[in-house]
């Protein structure tokens, strides 16, 4: 009984594999000429990949990035030297509204007297200065003229590390040029050695290449939508304290902080920003600032605010860290009041004090 059941079970089989190769046979006629079976039977014929490609976010953005000529005088007095000496700065911008606002970085336009804007489609205009904002590194300059090309923006964009961006400018004078990186970083602060007064810029560190001339161009997605105003490579002293550049790290200015200050210097001429007047820095185990200096004439200062004091919590609200705390408070209208908790001391002292906030000067 055990012999008939195992050969009903091997002819099954075997007319079960006489049946499947039928169909192999038919629907693969190679096999039926004794040729071997090859790979590409198993590939789209005829099916070419497209290359990647950014060119339509550059077409979208790159008209909207223009080049700055920015001339200054140089009257120092020198033995050798009785005229004034014309110098020239480089630098880029980026049209952010159709009626000719163009945001750039402030040491590219920094005492100049005369600024020329030249455009992608090769109109010259003279632009006048609106304002600036030394603390983000910022300025806002106008143009009159009709037609003129707008970047594309968007606020719902978040930027993270690891998108691709890329930077628009005018490196060393050499025609409009386009490099592509990813961002690397966000949130650095800490950087006024090397970029500006960046206690009050919540940069973006990126490693697409920037060069003298791409200060203020434009940092783009690959849908070409503005991501922040490029601004500077990093820097650092070598060991004959000669400054040297390091290769892949670049910063530029949040499209939405860019934004805010545009929109303040147009309204107002000024960037209107709260000032505390301490300096400190995030501890250990646990969420605050620890104070490490205080101004004395500073509104921290007239609420008896000391260096050394842990502040734990502002109007009412766990401090989260150093730069979140400085951009509420420069968000804060000056002559409002902010409630500051913090421990003082070995002991630990709660205590509760109330701040006048003032305004941040340029000096």
């Amino acid at each position: 009984m055990k012999q008939t059941s195992w050969l009903k079970f091997l002819t099954k089989s075997i007319l079960l594999g006489v049946f499947v190769a039928g169909i192999l046979l038919v629907l693969l006629p190679e096999l039926r000429n004794g040729t071997s079976l090859s790979l590409s039977l198993f590939q789209r014929q005829g099916f070419n990949t497209a290359p990647l490609s950014f060119s339509n976010a550059i077409n979208k953005a790159a008209p909207a990035v223009v080049n700055i000529y920015s001339t200054s005088y140089d009257s120092r007095p020198l033995l050798y030297r009785r005229q004034p000496v014309e110098r020239t700065s480089l630098g880029s911008g980026v049209l952010m509204t159709a009626n000719g606002h163009i945001l750039t970085c402030y040491h590219v336009i920094k005492d100049s007297e005369r600024i020329n804007v030249v455009l992608q489609d090769g109109r010259i205009l003279e632009a006048m200065l609106v304002g600036q904002d030394p603390h983000t590194d910022l300025a806002v300059l106008k143009v009159n003229d009709e037609n003129l090309p707008v970047i594309p923006q968007s606020g719902e964009y978040k930027t993270q590390v690891g998108d691709l961006v890329l930077a628009i400018g005018n490196p060393y004078n050499l025609g409009q040029t386009t490099t592509q990186g990813i961002i690397s970083a966000t949130g650095r602060s800490g950087l006024s050695n090397y970029v500006s007064n960046a206690n009050y810029a919540d940069f973006i560190q990126m490693d697409a290449v920037l060069n003298e001339g791409n200060s203020g161009g434009a940092l783009v997605d690959s849908n070409g939508t503005l991501v922040g105003i490029n601004n500077a490579n990093f820097k650092t002293l070598d060991r004959n304290r000669r400054i040297k550049d390091v290769a892949g790290i670049f910063f530029a200015v949040p499209y939405a902080l860019a934004k805010r200050v545009m929109d303040d210097i147009i309204a107002h001429g000024r960037v209107i920003r709260g000032y505390l007047g301490i300096s400190g820095t995030e501890f250990l185990g646990e969420s605050g600032i620890l104070v490490t200096g205080v101004d004395p004439l500073g509104p921290a200062a007239r609420a008896g605010i000391k260096a050394g004091d842990m502040l734990i919590k502002i109007d009412g609200k766990p401090i989260e860290g150093t730069f979140k705390t400085l951009d509420q408070v420069a968000e804060t209208p000056p002559g409002s009041n902010l409630s500051f908790e913090l421990l003082r001391g070995e002991s630990r002292e709660r205590m509760t004090v109330s701040v006048t906030i003032s305004e941040l000067t340029s000096n």
